[in-house]
């Protein structure tokens, strides 16, 4: 995962992303990927999944 982490109390998931961090060009040249979890990932200790894309317009 680039720049995400995730935390579960009790039933409540948080997400949370440095929003001032940037991770280069996505693959088409676009966007600029801020943070990715790269794929479906497992929440820790469960059975739910997450996948997570965050980016902005390129300039």
């Amino acid at each position: 995962m680039k720049n995400v982490e995730m935390t579960v109390q009790g039933t409540m998931l948080t997400i949370k992303v440095d929003l001032s961090k940037e991770f280069g060009p996505s693959s088409s040249g676009k966007t600029i990927i801020i943070a990715s979890t790269e794929g479906n990932v497992t929440i820790q200790d469960r059975e739910e999944k997450v996948g997570l894309n965050v980016y902005k317009k390129k300039p």
